[in-house]
C-alpha cells in the first residue's frame, strides 16, 4: 500500500509537464463567492498568529504572499477581505483535478493541493505534441472548474516547473494580467533559459545558499553553470553543490516519483495563544483525534503507530510516537494513545502548535495473520523548529 515507485528518467523528449494552479485557494473562494471578484482576498487566518496560506492577484500586488504573518499582510493591504479557508471543499477540487490528469497519463506526482508533474511521454502517440496537451488541461480545468492554471512544458521536471512560473499572470491592483498560461522550453534552448535567471530561481536555492555563493560571484543561474564542480563543493558540499551543478547546466534525469497512498494522515492546529493547562490540551487532543478518525474512515484506513507533535512558544518542536498491539483508527483509541504520550511531555512552556498523525498505515481488511507487539513510547531526540507553521 506505502510501495513507491519512479518514472522512468528523462531523456531529452519534451514530455514533461508542471501544472500549477493560479491563486488556488483564494481563487476557488472567489469562484463560490463571485462578488469578491477583482477584490483583495486573503485565505490564512485574522489573529495575530494568523499565516496567509493564500492571496488574489489583486492583494499580491500589494505584497503579500504565502506564508506572511496576517498581521502584516494587513498592514500592507488594509481593505483585504480575510477568509478562514476551507480545506475539504480545496481537496475536493484538488481531486477532481488530479483524477482528470490520470486520464491523460498514469504517471502524475503531485506536489500539493494545486500543483503537479505529469510525464506523457509514453502516451503521445495517443495524444498531441505535449504543449497542444498542456492547452487541453487548461481549458479542461477551466470548463469543469472554472479555474486557471498555468502550465510549464520541457524535457525534465526541473525545467517545466521554471517554465510554469514564466506562463504565470502578472499581479496588479486591478487584478490578474494573464499571459500566455504555458510556456514551452524547447529541447537544446534549456541554457539559454536558465543562464540569466537569479540564482534563487534555481530549485533547492534559499537565503543561505544563496549567501555562500555571493562570494564566488554567484548572482545567476548561469555563474552558477560556469564555475569548475570542485569550487562548487568545495563550497557547498559533495551532494549540494554537485546536484545544483548539474541542475545549473540543465541536467535533471529524474522521472515521475509514484506513491500509492498516504504515508500517514495527521491533522495539527497553531492556537491564538500558548496553552498552558493540561485539561484544555486534552480537549484539543480529542478535537484533533476526531478530525484524524473522520480521515482514516475516509481512507478505509487504520494506523500502526500514532504520533503527536508538540511546538512550544519559543519554537522548539518534539515528537513522540507509540505503536499500540492492534492497528487503530476510531476516536478515543486515537485519543486516548496521544493523550497517553501527551502526559509524559511537560509543558509549562506553553504549546504553540499540537498536532496527531498516524501512520504505518494498513487497509480495515488487513490481517497479516500474527500478532502485533507493543514497540512502546519512543522518546526519541527533539527536534528543532523555527519554521512557518503549517496550514
Amino acid at each position: 500500500m506505502l510501495e513507491e515507485l519512479e518514472g522512468p528518467p528523462a531523456d531529452g523528449t519534451l514530455g514533461f509537464l508542471h501544472i500549477d494552479m493560479d491563486a488556488f485557494y483564494a481563487s476557488a473562494e472567489i469562484l463560490r463567492r463571485p462578488e469578491l471578484k477583482g477584490k483583495p482576498v486573503i485565505v490564512g487566518g485574522t489573529g495575530h498568529r494568523g499565516v496567509v496560506a493564500a492571496a488574489s492577484y489583486e492583494a499580491r500586488a500589494y505584497g503579500v504572499h504565502s506564508a506572511m504573518p496576517s498581521t502584516k499582510a494587513r498592514r500592507l493591504c488594509p481593505e483585504a477581505i480575510f477568509m478562514s479557508g476551507d480545506m475539504h471543499y480545496y481537496m475536493a477540487i484538488s481531486a477532481r483535478i488530479m483524477a482528470l490528469l490520470r486520464n491523460i497519463t498514469p504517471l502524475v506526482e503531485p506536489l500539493s493541493l494545486d500543483e503537479a508533474f505529469c510525464d506523457i511521454r509514453g502516451v503521445l502517440h495517443m495524444n498531441a505534441p505535449a504543449p497542444q496537451v498542456a492547452t487541453q488541461i487548461r481549458n479542461q480545468v477551466l470548463e469543469t472548474e472554472g479555474l486557471t492554471c498555468s502550465v510549464g512544458v520541457a524535457v525534465s521536471k526541473f525545467m517545466a516547473k521554471l517554465a510554469t512560473e514564466q506562463a504565470k499572470p502578472k499581479a496588479t491592483k486591478e487584478g490578474p494580467i494573464f499571459g500566455s498560461g504555458i510556456h514551452v522550453v524547447e529541447p537544446g534552448t534549456e541554457q539559454a533559459f536558465l543562464d540569466p535567471l537569479p540564482i534563487r530561481a534555481l530549485w533547492g536555492v534559499g537565503p543561505a545558499t544563496e549567501k555562500r555563493l555571493i562570494p564566488l560571484g554567484v548572482k545567476t543561474i548561469g555563474d552558477l553553470a560556469r564555475l569548475e564542480p570542485a569550487v562548487v563543493t568545495s563550497t557547498l558540499g559533495n551532494k549540494t553543490g554537485t546536484h545544483l551543478h548539474l541542475l545549473a547546466n540543465a541536467v535533471d534525469h529524474r522521472g515521475i516519483s509514484l506513491q500509492r497512498a498516504a504515508r500517514s494522515i495527521g491533522h495539527e492546529e497553531t492556537f491564538p495563544t500558548d496553552i498552558e493547562d493540561r485539561n484544555e490540551l486534552n480537549l484539543q487532543a480529542n478535537r484533533l483525534a476526531d478530525a484524524v478518525a473522520r480521515r482514516m474512515r475516509e481512507s478505509n484506513v487504520s494506523a500502526r503507530t500514532i504520533t503527536i507533535k508538540v511546538r512550544f512558544g519559543d519554537f522548539t518542536t518534539i515528537t513522540r510516537s507509540h505503536t499500540p498491539g492492534e492497528p487503530v483508527a476510531g476516536w478515543r483509541d486515537i485519543s486516548r494513545v496521544s493523550q497517553q504520550l501527551l502526559d509524559r511531555v511537560d509543558i509549562r512552556k506553553g504549546v504553540r502548535l499540537f498536532g496527531i498523525s498516524g501512520a504505518n498505515l494498513v487497509p480495515n481488511d488487513y490481517d497479516d495473520g500474527a500478532d502485533a507487539t507493543s514497540a512502546g513510547i519512543d522518546d526519541g531526540a527533539d527536534a528543532t523548529s523555527a519554521g512557518t507553521d503549517g496550514h
